[in-house]
C-alpha cells in the first residue's frame, strides 16, 4: 500500500502524545508543596517538550519517507524521544550535544536538568490505568556483563526513566533475546512477542522502550456496519479494504482546503484522543511538506464538532 497509511498512522501517534502533556499541566516533580511559580514554571517547560517532540516527530518522519519513497512508515517519535534522552544521561561534551540537537532541544533555552525533569513529568502523566484506559511506558537498557554502568548514571536513570539496567551475556545470544523479548512482552501484556529476531554476538548494548495503550472508541463502532470498499493512494492505484462505518456521529472535524485535506479527531473513554489526517488524492506530498508543529496546533485549535 502508498503512503496514505503512513500519515494517517503519524497523526495517531502525535495526537496520542500531545493530549497527554497539554492537558495535564501538574506541579514540578519532586517537590511536595511546590508554589505557584514552580507550577508555572513547570507547565511551561511541558509545553516546550510538547513542541520539541513535535518537531522531531515530523522530522523524523520527513526523513523516514524519503527513505522509503511509496512505502508505508508507522513508528513511535515518543518512543524514540524518550530512549534518546535517556541514553544522554550517559552522555557527555560533543556527543550529548548532538543527541539534544537531534532530539531539538537546546541547552541555551532549555537546561539538561529541564529536559529530563519534564520526560519524568510526561512519564507520570501518561502512566495510568483505569477500566477506561490503559496507558503505560517502560524503558531499559540491556548492557554487556563487563561493562559496569555508574552508580549515579543507574540512580537517575530509575528516578527520571523509570529504567531498569540488565546485566545481559551477549556470547549467548538465544538467552539474550529471550531476555530482552520477555521483557517486552510482559509490559505489553503479551501484545509484542519476539521483538527482538536476530541479535550478534559482538553487542555492546540494547536500548528499549515499549508504549502499552488499550481504549475503547467513546463511541464505538458496530462490527455489524463493516464493509469493504476501496482506499485510494493514488488516481489509479487502490485496494479494498475493510472500513468502519458509524452513523450519526458528532465530532471534531476540520476541511483544510488550504492543504486540501480533512482533519478528524476520534475521542477514546478517558482523557485519549487520535487524531487522523486524510489528504485529497494526489495531495499527500503536499500535505507532508507542511508537516510541522504549527500546522498540529493550527488543525486542533480549528476543530469544530459536527
Amino acid at each position: 500500500m502508498g503512503r496514505m497509511l503512513s500519515l494517517l498512522a503519524l497523526g495517531l501517534l502525535v495526537a496520542g502524545f500531545c493530549p497527554a502533556v497539554l492537558c495535564h499541566p501538574k506541579s514540578t516533580l519532586d517537590k511536595k508543596n511546590p508554589n505557584q511559580e514552580d507550577q508555572d514554571q513547570g507547565t511551561h517547560v511541558d509545553f516546550r517538550l510538547a513542541s520539541n517532540n513535535m518537531d522531531f516527530a515530523f522530522s523524523l518522519y520527513k526523513q523516514l519517507t524519503r527513505k522509503a519513497p511509496g512505502k508505508n512508515v508507522i513508528f513511535s517519535p515518543l518512543s524514540i524521544s524518550t530512549a534518546l534522552a535517556f541514553l544522554s544521561l550517559g552522555a557527555r561534551n560533543s556527543t550529548l550535544m548532538e543527541l539534544l540537537k537531534g532530539l531539538k532541544f537546546s541547552l541555551t533555552e532549555t537546561s539538561e536538568a529541564e529536559i529530563h525533569q519534564s520526560f519524568q513529568h510526561l512519564r507520570s502523566t501518561l502512566d495510568q490505568s483505569s477500566d477506561e484506559l490503559q496507558l503505560r511506558m517502560g524503558n531499559a537498557m540491556f548492557v554487556k556483563e563487563q561493562l559496569h554502568l555508574l552508580d549515579r548514571f543507574t540512580e537517575d536513570a530509575k528516578s527520571l526513566y523509570g529504567a531498569e539496567a540488565f546485566a545481559t551475556d551477549f556470547q549467548d545470544s538465544e538467552a539474550a533475546k529471550k531476555l530482552i523479548n520477555d521483557y517486552v512482552q510482559k509490559g505489553t501484556r503479551g501484545k509484542i512477542r519476539d521483538l527482538i529476531k536476530n541479535l550478534d554476538q559482538q553487542t555492546m548494548m540494547v536500548l528499549v522502550n515499549y508504549i502499552f495503550f488499550k481504549a475503547k472508541w467513546k463511541t464505538p463502532f458496530d462490527p455489524r456496519d463493516t464493509f469493504e470498499s476501496r482506499f485510494y493512494f493514488s488516481k489509479r492505484r487502490w485496494v479494498k479494504v475493510l472500513m468502519m462505518s458509524l452513523e450519526d456521529l458528532a465530532a471534531p472535524y476540520l476541511r483544510d482546503e488550504e492543504l486540501s485535506c480533512t482533519v478528524l479527531e476520534l475521542r477514546y473513554e478517558g482523557n485519549a484522543s487520535a487524531l487522523f489526517i486524510l489528504p485529497d488524492r494526489d495531495k499527500m506530498e503536499e500535505v507532508e511538506a507542511m508537516l510541522l508543529p504549527e500546522t498540529l496546533k493550527r488543525w486542533r485549535d480549528s476543530l469544530e464538532t459536527r
